[in-house]
């Protein structure tokens, strides 16, 4: 399959944007004088290239539609319906290609190309028929199936290997043990989102496995532009109306939505057929089903290796960034996140969530992205974020999603008012920087530690900023 590529063709200021009035607007980029038109409605905003798919001409407005919906070629007299995007004149002939409008927090607006529209109209490939008892549905652990259709073979959503989100989360059972295998065979892997309990596949140990633990190579991937949050956010807020027990995940067979929405739309457009649903433990066919499992099946609540990823997280606690207080004037001028009022306290703590007295405990005022010692005299939100220190020193060495930190059941969070800050929280959960900090630049900026600090600097001996 082709690969799809996406470009931005016209962006709009907030301004720009409120000045939109409903029904048709004519908008040109000044770099390239290319022309758009835009058509908003109550339902939101519709965009195409203001160029006729007859013989490329250009559209103005239609002075015989009353409704604002209609657009007129200068060559030919055709016309659009922009809120439809279907020519009406003359009637059943072109649909127009839509731009896709992406709306930015700030208020602004984008427009963007996709090419291909549909990669998968490109060169498409015969369909293949199907004969009885030649669809198999088995599945794997957690989210992760796999579909057999025919000589085909698709996987979804594989976490395989090691617990997710910081270990927060954890596979209730072993996954078959060719499932590395399976991986690799697969036509096609679907990722339905980034979250790591539906992409999870490498064991920092054992990498002995196919293509190192990675992702297989010369392997179609399907991923929706669907990112995080999509179900995390309360889950470790207190002391308002998102309270609740907090316990560790235990991700059971029979949590397969993810997968099987994709599923059902193969099996949707397929014909009358048998086929059956195996599992580690749970063979389905037609209504009947065995679902416990067999004496030799590991379930994992029994045996959890803790060490192995405690100590991979908790190696972070030491590195010599930490050492330097300005890490945290680095991080966060890394992260880029500012301009918005929010006064966010973050305190490092033990396992239990008790701050640690030789922890770093900061204030961070993203107004401006200052670092005060108080809090300021203004009117703001404010959040205060208690962290385990491992878990969050290993977020900020390896630049890593706060993902990990609120679904992973890695802090506590209390708020001022008891509202939810989107904006934050979309930021440092799916819009920080591709690359990780620069720590190698950071450790040449700052001053090196003088002797007699080396000599008292044991692994959690840090002073508070407070």
């Amino acid at each position: 399959m082709e690969a799809q590529t996406s470009k931005v063709v016209l962006s709009l200021n907030a301004k720009e944007v409120d000045s939109l009035k409903d029904g048709v607007s004519f908008k040109k980029n000044p770099e390239d004088g290319r022309c758009y038109i835009i058509y908003k409605s109550s339902g939101g905003f519709k965009a195409c290239k203001n160029q006729c798919k007859h013989q490329g001409g250009l559209f103005i407005k239609d002075i015989e539609d009353l409704d604002g919906r209609t657009v007129k070629c200068t060559k030919h007299n055709w016309k659009l319906n922009v809120s439809s995007m279907k020519y009406v004149n003359p009637p059943d002939s072109f649909l127009q290609d839509e731009l896709e409008v992406e709306m930015l927090d700030d208020g602004g607006m984008q427009l963007v190309e996709l090419s291909p529209i549909d990669p998968w109209l490109t060169d498409p490939r015969d369909p293949l028929e199907l004969q009885e008892g030649e669809v198999k549905i088995t599945y794997l652990t957690h989210a992760c199936m796999e579909l057999q259709l025919g000589q085909k073979r698709f996987l979804f959503d594989p976490w395989l290997m090691g617990p997710a989100f910081a270990r927060g989360w954890w596979l209730l059972h072993e996954p078959p043990a060719d499932c590395l295998d399976r991986l690799c065979a697969a036509d096609l892997i679907y990722i339905s989102h980034l979250h790591s309990d539906h992409l999870r596949v490498l064991n920092t140990v054992d990498c002995t496995r196919p293509n190192g633990g990675r992702l297989p190579e010369k392997v179609d991937l399907m991923m929706s532009d669907f990112a995080g949050g999509a179900s995390g956010f309360p889950m470790t807020f207190h002391g308002g109306k998102y309270s609740g027990e907090l316990n560790t995940v235990q991700c059971c067979p029979g949590n397969i939505v993810g997968s099987f929405l994709l599923l059902n739309h193969y099996i949707s457009s397929l014909r009358s057929f048998k086929f059956s649903f195996t599992a580690s433990f749970a063979v389905i066919n037609s209504s009947e089903a065995i679902t416990d499992p067999p004496a030799n099946a590991k379930i994992y609540k029994d045996s959890w290796e803790f060490d192995l990823y405690v100590d991979e997280l908790n190696s972070a606690i030491s590195s010599e960034i930490f050492k330097h207080e300005s890490w945290i004037q680095f991080y966060y001028s890394w992260a880029g996140f500012q301009n918005y009022n929010l006064v966010v306290r973050m305190i490092e703590t033990d396992d239990s969530f008790k701050p640690m007295s030789n922890g770093y405990d900061y204030l961070v005022d993203f107004l401006d992205l200052s670092f005060p010692s108080t809090r300021p005299d203004r009117e703001h939100s404010y959040i205060e974020i208690k962290n385990r220190i491992g878990v969050m020193r290993y977020v900020v060495l390896h630049g890593g999603l706060w993902d990990d930190l609120y679904i992973g059941f890695q802090n506590r969070i209390s708020r001022d008012p008891d509202t939810y800050h989107h904006k934050f929280w979309n930021h440092f959960q799916t819009q920080l920087p591709l690359h990780g900090p620069d720590w190698d630049q950071f450790l040449q900026q700052v001053p090196p530690i003088q002797e007699t600090d080396a000599l008292n600097y044991g692994l959690l001996n840090y002073c508070s900023i407070l």
